[in-house]
């Protein structure tokens, strides 16, 4: 993997990829990258390593797996070197392998809608806390993460703001195959009003 300050081209540079486990392929379609080097205010390792962060401080290629508004599970790859942050939240992706398997999962929802969104993505694949801090490219963890079979050339990319978080939303860290309808919609953060 890159340097922790190279996020961004990383991120951009696995979309084609296919990540496959527990009997289910997808091919990678949106992903959003987070730097944890003080730098980027949305990353959750933005202050330094914690128990739930340690995981994003390398070494690369492991994933990072959180549970998010108590109700969805969330998987990054952790880019970087070790003790430099980074992680790309894998968003979305085309299920190219074990479509009943993640349907049975997902339940009845159109292909385009099986691993559309980060949570959709987990659920899809069957992934969960266990695969917290596995290595995704060796083979000797619940996922396996392998290159394009089909390369997606730079024209073909799109890239625009993160989706959900509240500080650095702005910043155009999430990039997306241009028109691949499993792309997941835009939702731009709204912080929540307490009454």
């Amino acid at each position: 993997m890159a340097p922790a300050a190279d996020v961004a081209q990383t991120a951009r540079s696995l979309l084609g990829w296919e990540l496959s486990a527990n009997g289910v392929r997808v091919r990678l379609t949106e992903v959003e990258a987070y730097a944890g080097t003080g730098v980027d205010p949305a990353s959750h390792a933005h202050r330094g390593p914690t128990p739930r962060t340690t995981v994003m401080f390398g070494p690369a290629g492991r994933a990072y797996t959180y549970f998010v508004f108590g109700v969805h599970w969330c998987l990054n790859v952790v880019c970087g070197g070790v003790g430099e942050a980074a992680a790309v939240l894998l968003r979305a992706g085309e299920v190219v392998e074990g479509v009943d398997l993640a349907r049975k999962r997902r339940g009845e929802v159109a292909d385009r809608d099986l691993a559309r969104g980060p949570a959709r993505l987990v659920v899809a694949l069957g992934v969960d806390a266990a695969a917290n801090g596995t290595c995704m490219f060796d083979g000797t963890g619940p996922l396996l993460l392998t290159p394009p079979t089909r390369l997606v050339g730079a024209s073909a990319v799109s890239a625009g703001p993160r989706v959900g978080v509240a500080a650095a939303h702005e910043v155009p860290w999430r990039f997306w195959i241009t028109g691949d309808p499993t792309v997941s919609p835009y939702r731009r953060h709204v912080p929540r009003r307490r009454t």
